[in-house]
């Protein structure tokens, strides 16, 4: 057994910058470019008086609840294509942060035994509430260096295969499997198809509807294709708020049906690929609620409310006898799409 063991952030420390001083999407600037340019100025000027004002202190104070309340308008109705946009944001909590903060004593496990290893795709032993896990993920990175290493989150086919591994590991050892989901999609190269792309993907959707141990997906930022849909085959699929989860990302569906990737726009709001309409759909079973203004504002209240959804749900399928586990999960599955007429 190969053991990658990463550096893990201490308890509380995420990476700036966040709150009011993360990056605008383009939706965000019309309203709030203007008033984070004045708070960011009063901020630093504050911090050359030594911190010791305040006047300049309760300027900032009233600028960050105008910034508060702008967001929570600007975010009560966000279109699909907003969405998408928050789910793709820089800044947004990773694989890795959700490793280190929703579990703990996390150990990544590298190589598929059959080729080599991928690190878009992580996977471990973890702990989660004191119990023992077995977590799998995409990691997407934070940097230019990191998301080279972890190929922006687009896994190869030794990616699915280590996964698949890791899901019969846990099954070995009676272990509950939860996987976080984070991908653009599957590696679209001729390499992959070359070492069996489709093959993989197809057979880690049979291990995850297999597995006799309860499963746990949760879609952290963008659910691309079978690039996500090969570690989402659980029994409770869980949605942060502004997430999205489709076939295809929305330029790859305009580029189809309009021959215009600038019809993305359109493309999105067609596909239904939010939290909402795949809970309508019954394709996902819970919305996990993110911060005012996205995940990225607040990943700490962010992973406060995921540990109580996986809680919840490990919860509810611990209780529930292996071969019923696999009984509900295949009719869950069966059930999606059918039309009652």
């Amino acid at each position: 057994m190969v053991l990658n063991i990463l550096k893990r952030p201490e308890r509380g420390e995420i990476p700036a910058p966040y709150g009011f001083r993360a990056s605008l999407l383009d939706f965000e600037l019309p309203l709030l470019s203007p008033l984070q340019k004045d708070l960011n100025a009063l901020e630093d000027v504050l911090e050359k008086k030594g911190g010791q004002s305040l006047a300049i202190e309760g300027e900032i104070k009233q600028l960050k609840e105008k910034i508060s309340q702008n967001l929570a308008v600007l975010y009560t109705n966000l279109t699909p294509w907003q969405k998408v946009q928050v789910a793709r944001h820089a800044e947004r909590p990773r694989f890795l942060d959700f490793a280190n903060r929703v579990f703990h004593d996390f150990t990544p496990l590298s190589g598929d035994r059959s080729y080599g290893e991928d690190c878009a795709m992580v996977g471990g032993f973890a702990f989660f509430n004191h119990q023992p896990c077995m977590l799998i993920g995409q990691e997407r990175g934070k940097d230019t260096a990191s998301r080279i290493k972890h190929n922006f989150g687009m896994p190869k086919p030794e990616a699915y295969r280590k996964a698949a591994r890791l899901m019969k590991l846990a099954e070995q050892f009676s272990l509950p499997v939860v996987s976080i989901v984070d991908t653009p999609g599957a590696f679209p190269g001729l390499e992959a198809e070359e070492h069996g792309q489709a093959e993989a993907i197809a057979r880690n959707i049979d291990v995850g509807l297999s597995l006799s141990v309860p499963f746990v997906c949760v879609i952290i930022g963008e659910g691309g294709s079978g690039g996500a849909m090969a570690i989402a085959s659980a029994d409770r699929l869980l949605m942060l708020e502004h997430a999205v989860y489709s076939v295809i990302s929305p330029e790859g569906c305009a580029s189809i049906l309009w021959r215009d990737a600038k019809k993305a726009e359109v493309a999105a709001t067609a596909q239904k690929i939010t939290a909402e309409d795949m809970l309508a759909f019954k394709v996902i079973d819970k919305i996990v609620k993110e911060p005012v203004g996205g995940a990225h504002r607040d990943p700490d209240e962010t992973f406060v409310n995921t540990r109580q959804a996986i809680d919840q749900a490990l919860g509810q399928l611990i209780k529930i006898d292996k071969n019923k586990l696999i009984e509900q999960r295949r009719e869950k599955y069966l059930a999606i799409g059918k039309v009652i007429r």
